[in-house]
């Protein structure tokens, strides 16, 4: 959904609300997006998927219902969104040559940007393979900067329900990491 066709919506009166989340928080359901991801073209779409899908939800003459924290429903949305993109992969996602450092004659910047982007390449294939809800906790923890409590409050549990399920889902990312990284050396 471009902002140009957010606008003409908003012009209407039909869908104003929409309209109005969209204008206040596209920006950040692209960035957590992209940070699961890793690429602007997926981010891209999945910016649209969902506001499209708020979109064919509801009336668009009744109030639009994103929930005590739309911020926070929003990002979640694109989180999960994100998480499923890397799901329905088929084969360990390829890095983005957009991410790719250009040549600065530093050779050791370079190698260790490289690097960088191979981990970040292993990091999203590992977070695929979590349970849903706890790819979901770590990306809310570690990609966008929440605290327990605050995830807590969002995915309606408590605060040591958030950080037992951190710890197990740190652990199998470590374990999944290793198991990527033995593949990486055949």
């Amino acid at each position: 959904m471009s902002a140009s066709n957010v606008v003409m919506m908003s012009k209407s009166g039909r869908h104003e609300p929409l309209a109005n989340a969209f204008r206040d928080h596209h920006r950040r359901v692209f960035k957590a997006a992209f940070r699961i991801t890793g690429s602007a073209s997926d981010a891209e779409d999945i910016l649209q998927s969902v506001f499209l899908r708020i979109l064919k939800r509801g009336d668009p003459s009744r109030t639009l219902d994103l929930g005590r924290d739309p911020a926070s429903y929003l990002c979640r949305a694109a989180i999960n969104a994100g998480l499923d993109v890397l799901r329905s992969r088929k084969r360990a996602p390829s890095a983005d040559l957009a991410q790719m450092p250009e040549a600065s004659g530093d050779e050791v910047s370079i190698a260790d940007e490289v690097e960088q982007v191979k981990l970040r390449t292993r990091l999203r294939a590992a977070l695929s393979v979590l349970d849903p809800r706890a790819a979901e906790v770590i990306a809310l923890r570690y990609f966008e900067g929440y605290g327990n409590v605050e995830i807590a409050d969002m995915l309606d549990t408590s605060a040591s329900v958030i950080a037992v399920t951190l710890h197990r889902a740190r652990q199998r990312l470590k374990a999944e990491l290793g198991v990527l990284e033995e593949l990486n050396h055949e």
